[in-house]
């Protein structure tokens, strides 16, 4: 089958339409195809609108190579779904090029199988490398967010780590190597601050301190570009986060706080609950109970407000059970043991079973609250009964065989 041969003027109207949802004219998609071609093949396929106008026309039923190729790695498709005849007389072309492999990130080789099935689970491996990015694009950039945020809250960290720090470097690339307008700009600003700030909890999550700071100030530049002051609002709550990790209860009360009074928030109640949670276990661990006390009824009290069928998958995790948890994390804080043992057996009760890495968490916490009461033997059975299959946080099980070898009987069997 020859370029430019007949099919009858059957228009290509898949075709048509990838050109409207990527925003090119006949002019651009012929200018692009030129440029991928002399990276691809060393020279310029000399495309010109001519040949764009007779693809969508239907006067031509599949392109010649030079030219095809770099449609598939313009608009991550394959002949057949850009409308084009199959031409079953020659070598299948090789699949579309995007994404192009980013210098810096980690490949295939130096993935784990679990990374690496990840990937390809999550849909990373189809994030555009080269052409314009439209709203379809941007659909699948929010889909693969929302598995991230999931995968997090359902097993933890782990491989997660290096597979989100991936996917930014991914999204990265498509943003200086990719044309797009403002309104998508924004838009992925956005999601590289939703997956800088998973990607700095992942790290959290596996005891990596230092590299879980630099994905949260990411994510924090990547929210102030954007000019969201959601986003902005989350990045400074995990900066503060890190930095009631790091022994500094006090400087992460005070980001809290200013959080808290960002005037936006008064619409984002769910937020708002959860920096109240937060700030409450903050003041616990600067000796000041009474304020933890007040900040946990204004956790609740702005939660019963909050509209969680709407909330963004990040805050998935917060639900009336996780509530319990904070209180259980804050009044631990406190030394309060026994209220604290309350709240945590309460999460546990109300816990949904997707939520299996904060299910082990908080298992965890009641064995440590329970150890720290003095009660061995209750510790040694609840750590005895968790179940860790498929938890990749590493934080959660360093703290578990630190909890079942102090509830051992002293001088019993080790």
């Amino acid at each position: 089958m020859r370029e430019g041969a007949e099919v009858g003027g059957s228009r290509n109207t898949c075709l048509e339409d990838l050109l409207a949802e990527f925003g090119y004219t006949h002019e651009q998609l012929a200018g692009e195809v030129n440029r991928v071609a002399e990276r691809l093949f060393g020279e310029p396929a000399n495309c010109t609108d001519r040949h764009v106008r007779r693809w969508i026309a239907g006067d031509v039923q599949r392109p010649w190579s030079r030219y095809l190729l770099p449609l598939q790695e313009i608009f991550g498709r394959s002949p057949e779904a850009m409308g084009f005849a199959q031409r079953k007389s020659t070598k299948p072309l090789p699949s579309p090029v995007r994404p192009a492999p980013v210098k810096g990130v980690s490949g295939v080789q130096r993935r784990t199988f679990i990374a690496g099935a990840l990937v390809t689970a999550l849909g990373i491996d189809q994030t555009p490398g080269y052409g314009r990015l439209g709203a379809s694009d941007i659909d699948r950039i929010r889909s693969t967010i929302t598995r991230l945020d999931a995968h997090f809250n359902g097993l933890g960290g782990g491989a997660l780590v290096d597979v989100a720090a991936d996917y930014l470097l991914r999204l990265e690339y498509a943003l200086d190597r990719c044309t797009y307008g403002e309104r998508v700009e924004r838009a992925m600003h956005c999601a590289m601050a939703e997956v800088a700030a998973c990607a700095g909890w992942s790290a959290h999550d596996c005891g990596q301190y230092e590299r879980a700071s630099q994905l949260r100030s990411r994510a924090l530049q990547a929210a102030l570009l954007a000019r969201d002051p959601v986003l902005v609002t989350r990045a400074w709550s995990d900066l503060a986060a890190q930095a009631e990790h790091a022994g500094r209860p006090a400087e992460a009360a005070r980001i809290n706080r200013a959080a808290l009074s960002e005037r936006h928030l008064r619409s984002q109640p769910l937020i708002s609950s959860l920096l109240n949670a937060r700030l409450a276990d903050c003041l616990a661990q600067t000796g000041d109970p009474h304020g933890m006390s007040r900040h946990l009824a204004a956790a609740e009290r702005t939660y019963d407000r909050a509209d969680p069928t709407g909330a963004p998958s990040w805050l998935a995790f917060l639900t009336p059970a996780e509530l319990s948890g904070l209180g259980a994390i804050a009044h631990q804080s406190a030394g309060q043991y026994a209220r604290a043992e309350a709240h945590a057996v309460q999460t546990l009760d109300l816990l949904d079973e997707r939520f299996t890495r904060n299910r082990a968490y908080y298992n965890v916490l009641l064995a440590e609250l329970q150890l720290a009461q003095g009660e061995y033997e209750r510790a040694a059975a609840t750590a005895a009964g968790l179940r860790t299959v498929g938890i990749t946080s590493s934080r959660i099980t360093a703290r578990l065989e630190r909890v079942t070898a102090a509830s051992r009987p002293q001088g019993g069997p080790t």
